[in-house]
């Protein structure tokens, strides 16, 4: 064998030749070598980072300051939407029990109604950042330019960016419940005025901020925030239900009895079979005692109504109200006074809705059902729902509503009527009675609570005023009401009413306007002359 290591012609292809000897592959067994690449090198765009709830709570809060949300394409998990959605539902109710002054009921009508412009707003968010989020998806590196989490990171953005001015927005109103007569001069009331603008204006301007970072679009964003601006508006306007409303069977008997002192027990009625007969004696006494309405003249008939037995002040009412209307009204015998009370079992039927239809349609019968006018007084409390509240324990009696009414009227074929409700959210009996030839009175507006209901009042602010004061001095219904209201208003403000004016309301139908001043006119007249002869018979009788 040839040395290779000695020169000769072949050592020239000797691997020293070639330079340093080349690193060894090693290729296991069973194993093919790796096929070169032959195209361009690939970018795969990372996954989106996954963030906790701290992290969206964070950043939704960042976004009150108007500042960008570092949340870039991450989307939140189904349970973080729903957490993150109750957490900050649960925040604002609580601070919405802030706003009502006094004891409270949920009012779950008022929780729900505003959920309609969620729906409305997700939709509107939905169609305004569609292509910007599309794009966002398509090219991962044009991210940088704000969030590209979908409408789920837009939902949860957007529900904690006004979280902040919301909380103070209730704060402020909380305080104008709690301590009226801070805000009752003209600074303080220019104070709260420009508060409020300002933040609700801070409300609205984060939620046009952050929705802009997901639409990326001026136009779409002019678009959502113009929409979302008259949605928020009609949801202010037409559902102005709040999750917490004021008790009022509570508020009724803090405001009357004194701290820390326990209210005696209101008696209860004893049933038995003596009283039930007893109750069916007087029913067909009452019935029988009705006259007949009178040719030519425009008679008055009154129904004066007081379901509720446990607080002595509708029972005093009640019977003022019958009283004013026989004597002032020209109704003597021509008034059924329905009553729930432990003491007047064998002297007033009952007030229940069986007894309430019965005696409209035993008054329809006596009266001349289109020319004479039937007087409805109902004193209770009432409910938000516009139920007027019934309770005479052990007997078991339903609430009455103002359809309920309407019906019977209508089916006994009552033209002329004037309806008055003293009771607390009565503005809502109007719409349901109202007829061109009706004329109705409450105490209160749809919203609002009246005041005097408790169980040491003597008489409730719109029953005093209209009834017990006014009605005295004239026999117009329209002239007594208008009077009354600011006298309510005064002493509501006085008796230190925290949840807002009660505000009063009245409905008169155009029909019932001719029939009502011709009945004015007769009564004026026979005062007149009832006085006049009173005054020559104290003459004559002087010495």
């Amino acid at each position: 064998m040839k040395d290779l290591n000695a020169k000769s012609a072949w050592a020239d292809t000797l691997p020293s030749q070639w330079g340093p000897e080349s690193a060894k592959i090693e290729i296991p067994l069973g194993e093919q070598p790796p096929a070169p690449s032959t195209g361009p090198t690939s970018i795969i765009a990372p996954a989106p980072a996954k963030l906790s709830l701290w992290d969206w709570m964070r950043e939704g809060l960042r976004a009150a300051l108007f500042l960008s949300p570092r949340t870039a394409a991450a989307a939140p998990s189904p349970w973080q939407v729903l957490v993150l959605s109750l957490l900050g539902g649960a925040l604002l109710v609580g601070a919405a029990r802030f706003q009502v002054a006094g004891p409270v009921q949920f009012n779950l009508r008022g929780w729900l109604a505003p959920m309609w412009s969620s729906l409305v707003l997700m939709w509107l968010a939905w169609w305004a950042m569609a292509p910007a989020q599309r794009a966002a998806a398509q090219e991962p590196s044009a991210g940088d330019s704000g969030p590209s989490g979908g409408l789920a990171a837009w939902y949860v953005l957007s529900a904690w960016a006004p979280l902040a001015p919301l909380l103070l927005l209730y704060v402020l109103m909380g305080a104008v419940a709690h301590k009226p007569d801070l805000w009752g001069g003209a600074v303080a009331g220019n104070v709260f005025w420009v508060a409020y603008g300002v933040l609700t204006l801070w409300v609205l301007a984060t939620l046009v901020v952050v929705s802009a970072r997901f639409i990326r679009s001026r136009l779409r964003t002019a678009i959502f925030s113009v929409a979302m601006a008259a949605v928020i508006g009609v949801g202010m306007w037409q559902f102005q239900d709040q999750p917490w409303e004021l008790d009022a069977l509570a508020a009724a008997s803090a405001q009357s009895g004194e701290e820390g002192q326990a209210q005696p027990e209101p008696a209860h009625l004893v049933l038995s079979q003596a009283v039930f007969e007893n109750q069916q004696v007087l029913w067909d006494r009452q019935v029988q005692a009705l006259p007949a309405g009178r040719d030519g003249v425009v008679d008055v008939y009154g129904l004066v109504f007081a379901p509720y037995a446990s607080e002595n002040v509708f029972r005093r009412e009640s019977t003022m109200v019958s009283t004013l209307l026989q004597e002032r009204f020209d109704a003597q015998g021509r008034v059924v006074h329905l009553l729930n009370h432990a003491e007047t079992a064998d002297t007033h039927a009952w007030a229940t809705p069986q007894n309430l239809q019965r005696a409209i349609a035993a008054l329809a019968q006596r009266m001349d059902r289109d020319s004479d006018v039937l007087v409805i007084y109902m004193t209770s409390h009432g409910a938000r729902n516009h139920e007027l509240a019934a309770s005479h324990w052990p007997l078991e009696v339903p609430p009455v509503t103002p359809e309920m009414l309407r019906a019977m009227l209508d089916e006994a074929g009552i033209r002329h009527r004037v309806i008055a409700v003293s009771a607390c959210f009565s503005g809502g009996w109007i719409e349901p009675l109202a007829t061109d030839s009706s004329l109705i009175m409450t105490a209160a507006d749809a919203t609002h609570t009246s005041y005097g209901c408790g169980t040491r009042s003597e008489l409730t602010f719109f029953g005093r005023a209209v009834f017990h004061e006014q009605l005295r001095q004239t026999h117009s219904f329209t002239e007594a009401f208008a009077k009354a209201v600011p006298v309510i208003a005064q002493r509501e403000v006085e008796a230190g009413k925290q949840d807002g004016f009660s505000n009063p309301q009245i409905h008169v139908g155009a029909q019932i306007v001719p029939v009502l001043r011709a009945l004015e006119h007769r009564l004026q007249t026979a005062e007149a002359e009832g006085s006049a002869e009173a005054q020559v018979a104290a003459a004559g009788a002087k010495p």
